[in-house]
């Protein structure tokens, strides 16, 4: 049994759901947990865990609220050397043998200084240990986030990227990418083609969203506006994980943000996605680019949404299976073997 310091970024679900994947599936270690807001609400229904401040994003009217983005960087930065030695402490205590990050500020800086490996377990880190074909319209975006996941996350000592797409690692990087980690709850559900469109909308919304889906001449069972109703074509369902998979893996196609986590899970059950990221999101985007450019589905602009462009899609939904069905989206075996290996040798295998 090995002691492991997880360190999971807070905002929103997707890292604390990847983090509870991996350690329900290695019980014979102990894990202590760092996180904040809501993953670290997640992760206390099962394991300890520390809450301390962590870098996060704001979003308001369907794109990031920049100001209030920075501030909550900057009451972070504010509170440093404090959460620091805070951390520095428990690791006294606790004792890791490894530390595992997803996207944590805090974690891997203390680890260095603790001599403690550290393993980057995110999807943020295939940004900038890839090399990418960005489009025109995003580079000066790509180059913003670029410096911030160097600056701010990219403190460990490996780094294992967790995505749908595989673009090759830059050269000397100790870092390697596997295809996504997929919550257990996905293997229950068998896919098969349903009529209806999966409609999913986390982290922020658009006024003009649901206008547009009335619409659509299919029924769309629509997720995240936390009410139980029925308008027309839509069907408003509050979030319920067994009833978004069941509905999930038996739609026609899914229309959604720019979340790895979701697209992922829908890409393992076969079905083409229309992604419309948030503004200035630019992980987001460059998914929605990929998406496009491996002809899993389209990447479109909210705001520029019209009809035409969904009966386009629906002609090319076909071929879009076709290319879903030639690649791989479960990457658990792998992920699960890899991070093993490194917690026993303080190193991840690249071969």
């Amino acid at each position: 049994m090995a002691k492991i310091l997880y360190g999971v970024h807070g905002s929103q679900h997707g890292h604390a759901i990847r983090a509870t994947v991996l350690a329900r599936h290695l019980p014979h270690h102990e894990f202590l947990f760092v996180s904040s807001e809501e993953g670290a609400g997640l992760l206390s229904r099962e394991w300890r865990v520390e809450r301390f401040a962590n870098p996060g994003t704001r979003y308001k009217n369907y794109k990031v609220d920049t100001l209030a983005t920075l501030g909550l960087a900057a009451r972070t930065f504010a509170r440093r050397g404090r959460e620091l030695d805070r951390l520095a402490r428990l690791i006294d205590e606790f004792k890791p043998d490894a530390a595992i990050s997803d996207y944590e500020y805090f974690v891997p800086i203390a680890a260095k200084r603790a001599n403690v490996p550290c393993l980057s377990l995110d999807h943020q880190h295939v940004i900038s240990s890839c090399v990418h074909d960005i489009p025109a319209s995003i580079r000066l975006d790509y180059y913003g986030i670029l410096a911030s996941i160097r600056l701010l996350f990219s403190n460990c000592t490996d780094y294992l990227s967790i995505s749908f797409y595989q673009p090759p690692v830059k050269p000397g990087l100790r870092a390697r990418i596997a295809p996504p980690l997929l919550r257990d709850s996905v293997f229950r559900h068998t896919p098969s083609g349903g009529d209806h469109i999966l409609v999913y909308q986390s982290c922020s919304i658009c006024d003009a969203f649901v206008p547009f889906l009335k619409t659509l001449p299919r029924e769309c069972r629509v997720y995240g506006y936390k009410v139980d109703r029925v308008d027309g074509n839509l069907t408003f369902r509050g979030y319920s994980e067994e009833g978004l998979l069941a509905d999930l893996s038996t739609c026609a196609y899914v229309i959604c943000g720019g979340s790895h986590n979701l697209i992922s899970e829908a890409l393992y059950y076969g079905k083409p996605v229309i992604s419309l990221p948030v503004g200035g999101a630019v992980e987001q985007h460059i998914n929605a680019a990929y998406l496009e450019k491996l002809g899993y589905g389209r990447y479109l602009d909210m705001k520029n949404l019209d009809a035409a462009m969904i009966q386009n899609f629906e002609n090319e939904l076909p071929a879009r299976r076709t290319a879903i069905q030639a690649a791989t989206f479960r990457g658990n075996e792998l992920v699960f073997g890899l991070v093993e290996d490194f917690v026993k040798t303080g190193r991840l295998p690249l071969a």
